[in-house]
């Protein structure tokens, strides 16, 4: 696809905003069909001479013929409503073609029959007309509410909604993108020396020169250039192919902004900061992209003035992001907003091993918060105990539920987290929930990861221990992702090694990965403990792991993360 292509296409997308759905093609031949249908059995039934009888009551043929016509007249109404300028034509022109067979019949034949049918046409003409104005008036006024609702007043460019929405395009067709958050520099000093007046005049200055830079295609990239607030404006950057190519678009914009602005006969010279992220790089929720280019954007402000350039790094967590989060995950445990996915494990032949309880979130939108995004902020905070347990308690939960109504022999995994295993009152918490919802500790197993077992050996061994006295199954998760833990792996009491999806994604594509996988299988047997792979998503993945003796499998080539009414299902279609 052309820059022009593509630019065009961004264009499209947001002509589109704010308006309805156009109605499928179909409709329209569908309408087409049972108008001529309707002229058909009108013209068969009018010429009938037979007698129906209805409710035991003759009647002729031909008197139904108003009926029928009423069909047609219909779908002619319908085209026009719904097809707005081609179905009032289409509607017109079929009309128009039936007034010199009328005329025929009328004026020649002297069949004067016919003349309702002349001014049922006449009439539905006028209906039609009198639709098909109406819809231009409406649509004008969508037009101007989407306008309304997408554009900046001062500036004449979209505004932060119409930049949301173009991402959501960008989303749906699964195209690199970057947002950049921009602040123009000591811009509250034109305001307060030249007047407001003057300040929106600059404003609408550097509108016009970026808007002109975007659709010139100079950059190399696809350039969406929006106003979200007072000075603050905002980038899509598309089409390109590499992180230096963002940065040169992003260079292009601060140059055109650092040449001289003449308004009103005074000189005025402007620099910016500019704090951008990446999709899917950095996030894959709109939002959360939102959020870090404007948290980046205010650590570029803070070193100091003059133009300056950041991409958001996880490091920026520790001011707004962090913040903005953790008041999302407070938000969420008090609201009832996280809650828990499911997703299935298998062994080798397909047959279903259990589940995996993965937490997620939505925010106070309703919207997705991703993991990578609220689990480290969670952990820092202390408030992934919370999460923990209200995960945990949903499994279990839905475990048992299933089991007493299907019987099945399945098995529940649950995260903890480090912090979590370390509490007093961990196994305490644990054994509550099990009594509460009566189910039994052999069908649940937890996962805990690798670091453990370094970072706090002595105290996890005698955690792990009370877990296996209680009757739990432990797992140890992200194998092989660790510093050398082996030595310690054969004094924990442990059922189940996880290896970590990126071992599994290299598999296929190099020999060493492979055998450094089949490595980590031969020493889980040797210890006599299970291995599941997770993160397993393509048919070559499967095999390869069936090669090497794999026990069990996790990931979207057999199925992904799903809501418990949807694993019950699972459950019940396969017993």
């Amino acid at each position: 696809m052309t820059r022009q292509a593509e630019n065009n296409r961004v264009d499209k997308t947001l002509r589109k905003l704010s308006l309805d759905k156009e109605t499928p093609k179909g409709v329209f031949i569908l309408l087409l069909l049972l108008f001529f249908f309707s002229v058909f059995l009108t013209t068969k039934i009018s010429t009938s001479g037979d007698t129906t009888v209805l409710f035991g009551i003759p009647f002729e043929t031909k008197s139904f013929t108003g009926i029928a016509s009423m069909l047609g007249n219909i779908c002619l109404i319908c085209l026009a409503m719904l097809f707005r300028k081609t179905g009032y034509f289409t509607a017109l022109i079929l009309l128009v073609l039936q007034f010199p067979l009328m005329y025929v019949n009328i004026i020649i034949r002297k069949n004067y029959g016919n003349l309702p049918g002349l001014f049922n046409n006449l009439l539905i003409i006028l209906a039609i007309t009198f639709i098909y104005f109406g819809n231009k008036k409406i649509l004008a006024y969508q037009n101007h509410i989407r306008e309304q609702a997408v554009t900046d007043k001062l500036t004449g460019l979209p505004n932060r909604f119409a930049c949301s929405e173009l991402m959501q395009d960008l989303l749906k067709r699964m195209e690199r993108f970057a947002i950049v958050s921009v602040d123009i520099n000591d811009f509250k000093s034109i305001n307060d020396t030249m007047g407001h007046d003057t300040g929106d005049l600059v404003l609408k200055a550097v509108a016009v020169r970026w808007k002109a830079l975007a659709n010139s295609l100079n950059t190399g990239t696809v350039d969406f250039v929006a106003r979200s607030t007072g000075d603050e404006f905002l980038l899509i950057i598309s089409g390109y192919n590499t992180l230096e190519d963002i940065e040169h678009t992003i260079a292009c914009y601060r140059s055109e902004l650092e040449k001289k602005f003449t308004i009103d006969d005074c000189d005025y010279y402007l620099s910016a900061c500019f704090g951008y992220a990446v999709y899917p790089e950095d996030s894959d929720v709109i939002d959360n992209l939102f959020t870090f280019s404007d948290a980046v954007l205010h650590e570029t402000k803070k070193k100091g003035s003059g133009s300056r350039v950041m991409r958001f790094t996880p490091e920026v967590f520790s001011t707004e992001v962090f913040l903005e989060i953790e008041r999302k995950i407070r938000s969420a445990l008090n609201e009832d907003k996280i809650f828990c996915h499911l997703q299935p494990q298998y062994d080798m032949d397909h047959r279903l091993r259990g589940f995996e309880a993965l937490a997620r979130m939505k925010d106070d939108n309703g919207k997705y918060i991703s993991p990578a995004d609220f689990i480290p902020v969670a952990e820092k905070t202390g408030l992934v105990d919370r999460i923990d347990m209200r995960v945990f308690e949903m499994a279990v939960q839905f475990i048992g539920d299933v089991i007493n109504e299907t019987g099945a022999d399945i098995t529940m995994s649950v995260n903890v987290s480090v912090r979590h295993l370390m509490k007093n009152n961990f196994i305490d918490d644990i054994r509550r929930i099990l009594r509460k919802n009566n189910v039994s500790p052999s069908i649940i197993e937890i996962e805990i990861t690798e670091s453990i077992m370094i970072d706090s050996a002595e105290k996890a061994l005698q955690r792990i221990d009370e877990l296996k006295q209680l009757g739990l199954k432990v797992a140890i998760d992200d194998f092989g992702t660790g510093y050398s833990s082996l030595s310690y792996l054969n004094s924990f009491p442990t059922d189940m090694l996880k290896i970590d999806k990126s071992f599994i994604d290299n598999m296929s594509l190099n020999e060493s990965s492979k055998q450094y996988v089949a490595m980590i299988i031969s020493i889980g047997h040797t210890l006599d403990l299970k291995v599941i792979s997770e993160g397993v998503e393509s048919d070559d993945q499967v095999k390869i792991l069936k090669s090497i003796g794999c026990d069990y499998i996790q990931g979207y080539v057999w199925g992904k993360p799903m809501p418990p009414e949807d694993a019950s299902k699972l459950v019940v279609s396969r017993e």
